[in-house]
């Protein structure tokens, strides 16, 4: 165990106290020395008495404080040097008191009752440093969390979460109700719209080529002009019949494009064989390489974002993250019902912790003391209360002095 700056003055505060009671000891004796050279009558008889027991009484201090912590004189003695000897049940009775008079669903919920730490949490977090410190703490802890995780469990766990979902849909009826959505926000006409210019583009960029194919379709012996003649009709009705159904809203083709949408959104919905396929398709699309290596690309993209993100202070996440959680302390500070939501919160999570897990509190301080060295416990043991233990052998010293003074007196008196 490392000794500390607060370990040194323990122990210099130790040796002034044992020196403190080493002479009061010395000068016991060297009364009862004195005293004793003079006779035991009258007053000098009382003081022989004092020094007598007072030093009995500082000897007998003096080994009951040094055998909690070593061998008097280094003599093995019985019962002596008790902590080296009995830390590791000392450790596990430390361990069982904690647990049964600390570590108690009453006691905490009772102590957290007097906390009123939704008032507290909402005056701290109203505040914009506190806020955004929070929000730091809130980053560090999902980054730390996110570079712990295995890449290949999350991938196979939201690969499954996926599929199960994508399974558990049926595809051509959703494939029908999306068609039936188009059609009522009339979005398939706009996507006529777009064909129809697409369309009459294409002719217009591809018209010799058009022309180049008449010519070798058409019989050798009808002249050229009337090839150019019947291409230009063709071309030039095709060209506005595509205006035509562009420009009117209401045309027979788009009447007849919604018709035929709605019907086959119905099919979707109803007919077998379109079910079925939709289902193989489905099937097909989840068993190719490219799902999997889509999922894969999702994770890891949705990673490495959160964790750029986590570590900029100025990233949208921490900076909405440390408004979000100041506007959650504000209304902390004035809602009773929020404070009394999260006190409740608070005190079920300590509850649940305590109920869960104080066997393990319990275990670790009996495990951490059973690993330390005998002679390193009773000496850091010693540095915590010594100091005052030195008080038992001063006090013993006085004591042991006035009960000699009072025996003496007695067997004077009789």
């Amino acid at each position: 165990m490392e000794t500390t700056p607060l370990d040194l003055e323990r122990q210099r505060g130790l040796r002034k106290m044992k020196a403190v009671a080493a002479t009061m000891l010395v000068a016991a004796a060297l009364v009862f020395v004195i005293a004793k050279l003079h006779g035991g009558d009258g007053w000098v008889g009382y003081v022989r008495a004092f020094a007598e027991a007072a030093m009995v009484g500082a000897l007998a201090d003096w080994f009951a404080v040094t055998a909690l912590f070593r061998h008097p004189l280094g003599l093995p003695i019985p019962h002596t040097a008790i902590i080296p000897k009995r830390k590791d049940q000392i450790g596990r009775s430390l361990g069982d008191f904690v647990e049964s008079n600390f570590l108690t669903h009453e006691v905490l919920s009772e102590r957290l009752a007097h906390a009123h730490v939704g008032v507290r949490l909402g005056a701290w977090l109203s505040q914009p440093d506190n806020a955004r410190r929070a929000s730091e703490g809130l980053g560090d802890a999902l980054r730390g969390t996110l570079e712990v995780l295995d890449d290949k469990e999350v991938q196979h766990g939201l690969e499954g979460v996926v599929r199960h979902r994508i399974r558990s849909t049926p595809a051509a009826p959703l494939v029908g109700k999306a068609i039936d959505l188009s059609v009522e926000g009339r979005h398939h006409q706009r996507l006529l719209d777009a064909v129809l210019v697409g369309l009459g583009g294409f002719l217009e960029d591809n018209r010799a080529t058009f022309r180049n194919r008449l010519d070798q379709e058409s019989p050798w012996w009808v002249p050229e002009p009337i090839d150019d003649r019947i291409f230009d009709k063709i071309y030039t009705a095709v060209g506005r019949f595509i205006t035509d159904v562009g420009g009117d809203p209401n045309h027979e083709i788009r009447r007849s494009v919604d018709i035929r949408a709605t019907a086959f959104a119905q099919r979707l919905k109803t007919d077998p064989d379109l079910l079925a396929k939709g289902e193989e398709l489905k099937d097909e699309l989840l068993d190719h390489p490219e799902f999997r290596a889509w999922i894969e690309s999702l994770w890891m993209g949705a990673k490495q974002g959160l964790i750029d993100a986590t570590g900029d202070e100025n990233s949208e996440f921490r900076l909405r993250a440390a408004k979000s959680l100041q506007r959650l302390g504000e209304r902390l500070t004035v809602e009773p019902d929020l404070q009394h939501k999260v006190d409740r919160w608070v005190e079920r999570a300590v509850g649940y912790v305590v109920d869960h897990y104080r066997s393990e509190v319990s275990d670790l301080i009996a495990t951490t003391v059973e690993r330390w060295d005998g002679d390193a416990t009773a000496q850091k043991m010693e540095l915590q209360v010594g100091r005052d233990l030195q008080f038992i052998r001063i006090n013993g010293t006085l004591v042991g002095g006035l009960a000699g003074v009072v025996i003496h007196a007695t067997g004077t008196l009789l």
